[in-house]
């Protein structure tokens, strides 16, 4: 909910996740880089990780125009110096934005000799939306990251085909029922899609509500 001169949205699933979903960031990202947020949502993650991983710049993105306000809102009411205005970027797209010409004068604001480009972070995306969507987020994070560098994934995973909880399973119901495209992924597939985008599986961390910490590095 938001009011008439307020773009800011909330995603309760926010609160309850950023703290949990931080400490493994701090373990994993390399440091002092550069952290492209893929499918930003609301904008709250962004403004919760950002002040408190102070070695590095956050650079949110998303699709939505109506969440790509609400991220620039949040960012205006709770500003961080290392926190970039988000950047309009479809995960399914063959080139994505930051890669073609007409970005190029945009990135110019980044400080991307210091901070290299050399993390992804993506949550809660590739289950509500078509497998196309995790294909163009390995393929774009093969084109973009660095050798050594992380794409780290949150959210619910099938575990060798099986669901890992009845919560799980019920919410995999619940997302086919919206869209027959969307569903809660098996991990072996998510990793084999991976795989064939020069990315391995690094670690895996389980985290609270049956969702896992997947992390992946480029070769």
């Amino acid at each position: 909910m938001t009011t008439p001169n307020d773009a800011r949205q909330y995603a309760p699933a926010t609160g309850r996740n950023r703290e949990p979903i931080l400490e493994v960031l701090q373990k994993v990202l390399p440091l002092n880089c550069t952290i492209l947020e893929i499918a930003s949502g609301t904008g709250e993650h962004g403004v919760f990780f950002a002040p408190r991983l102070g070695n590095h710049k956050w650079l949110p993105s998303e699709a939505n125009p109506l969440l790509l306000a609400s991220i620039e809102a949040w960012r205006i009411y709770q500003p961080a110096d290392n926190l970039y205005p988000p950047l309009e970027l479809d995960v399914c797209d063959s080139v994505w934005s930051l890669e073609t010409r007409v970005s190029q004068d945009w990135l110019q604001g980044l400080d991307l000799n210091t901070f290299p480009l050399a993390a992804m972070v993506n949550i809660n995306m590739i289950h509500i939306a078509p497998w196309s969507a995790c294909l163009g987020l390995m393929a774009g994070a093969n084109r973009i990251l660095p050798s050594g560098g992380i794409l780290y994934l949150y959210g619910p995973f099938k575990r060798n085909g099986q669901h890992t909880a009845p919560s799980n399973e019920a919410f995999d119901a619940t997302l086919h029922s919206q869209n027959p495209e969307w569903g809660v992924r098996d991990l072996d597939d998510v990793v084999e899609a991976a795989r064939e985008q020069t990315l391995s599986l690094l670690a895996t961390h389980q985290m609270p509500a049956n969702n896992l910490s997947v992390v992946f590095q480029r070769q």
